[in-house]
């Protein structure tokens, strides 16, 4: 009905704000429009209810002219919640990482530990729960007074069940991560996939930041990518939306992990690359050494990277197209590489709609391999506030 959907979609743009407001700080009216996108009348209204509500208040402090003019410093607005820290919990592929917050995301701890996370959801949870315990410990919070914990898993999470896609974890069958590390830990979690995380991060804090409208790609052991629509993430029905590592780059390539042939995945994944590298270097060569070999401009290197650029923004350019992002960030292990990053740019310009293409900036991340650990706290953060 046209008034309940009014409704659903004042609840969302208040959750936005609260988010923004959660993850960044005390901001001013204008500040939170360019973070969210809505007009500043919109936001203007939406401030109106959350004080007089209770959830925001008007700050002491004062911002500064927008753009540095001369005109009044603008009033700014902050949170108004209780007291207390939030855990952030990264698990990929090979790595458990787990940092301790306060509330305005400044991290009071952090730790890890290396482990093989794919076949071993339980054990891996065992780890996530030993971590959040240790670093609370570290940050001196005690973790009963850690207001939520933000989980990033490396799969996709069905919004239905709330389990992990076990063709890409297939440890983790049956298993609904944010109600079991709840349940060995005692606290409140929200779980959402790496690529999403990842996209919220660099869209609050990092190169995203003030763009309504993104493509978060991820490029690293695994491919994937999170979509910021009109300044709020976008999941999909299921929770599938962003899933270009999956979307067919080679007719009859090699078999993938989904269990399809020729995913983007197999021919961009850093697993990919190193593989056809190392006979012309090095049986060893690991990521930082391609890095560092694309960075004093080695032919071979440089060759290969431009040929996964290409093939990752021919497969971009259907999205860019049908979406018109403002911005594409390439982050994971990849995004750091200026001549992968180069490549992309060259593809989407050559395979986009050209208006489409002309709009859209391709730009590395801020945050790289840690954006997915910055996501889980932000996550973290905005659930924190919702349930305050």
């Amino acid at each position: 009905m046209p008034g309940h959907s009014l409704a659903q979609l004042r609840g969302s743009n208040l959750r936005a704000i609260t988010a923004l407001l959660g993850s960044g700080g005390p901001q001013s009216r204008a500040d939170l429009a360019r973070g969210s996108g809505l007009s500043r009348t919109t936001v203007s209204s939406l401030v109106t209810e959350l004080l007089a509500n209770g959830r925001v208040v008007e700050t002491e402090d004062r911002g500064t002219p927008y753009k540095g003019g001369s005109g009044r410093p603008p009033l700014l607005v902050a949170l108004a919640i209780r007291p207390g820290g939030v855990a952030g919990v990264d698990i990929g592929h090979r790595h458990v990482r787990v940092a301790v917050s306060d509330r305005s995301a400044k991290i009071l701890a952090e730790v890890e530990t290396q482990t093989d996370a794919d076949p071993h959801g339980n054990a891996t949870l065992d780890i996530a729960a030993d971590l959040v315990r240790r670093a609370a410990d570290e940050a001196g919070v005690p973790a009963t007074e850690l207001l939520m914990v933000g989980l990033c898993v490396p799969a996709p999470i069905d919004r239905r069940s709330a389990r992990v896609d076990h063709a890409v974890l297939p440890g983790w069958h049956e298993l609904a991560p944010a109600d079991e590390l709840a349940t060995r830990i005692g606290l409140p979690v929200v779980v959402d996939n790496d690529a999403n995380l990842g996209a919220m991060a660099e869209h609050q804090h990092g190169a995203g930041r003030g763009v309504a409208d993104l493509l978060y790609v991820k490029l690293a052991s695994g491919v994937g990518a999170g979509l910021v629509l009109g300044g709020r993430l976008h999941r999909g029905a299921t929770g599938l939306a962003g899933e270009v590592g999956h979307v067919l780059a080679r007719e009859g390539g090699d078999v993938c992990r989904c269990g399809s042939r020729g995913c983007l995945e197999t021919e961009v994944s850093t697993r990919r690359l190193l593989e056809t590298l190392r006979p012309v270097y090095a049986a060893d060569l690991d990521l930082p050494g391609l890095l560092r070999l694309d960075a004093v401009g080695e032919t071979a290197v440089r060759r290969v990277l431009t040929d996964a650029g290409h093939t990752v923004g021919r497969v971009l350019a259907g999205v860019c197209t049908t979406l018109n992002p403002a911005r594409v960030v390439v982050g994971g292990s990849l995004g750091a590489s200026p001549t992968l990053v180069a490549a992309i740019r060259d593809g989407v310009d050559r395979y986009a709609h050209p208006e489409a293409a002309a709009r859209c900036e391709v730009v590395s991340g801020k945050f790289g391999g840690r954006a997915e650990l910055i996501g889980s706290l932000a996550l973290a953060i905005s659930r924190a506030v919702e349930v305050a």
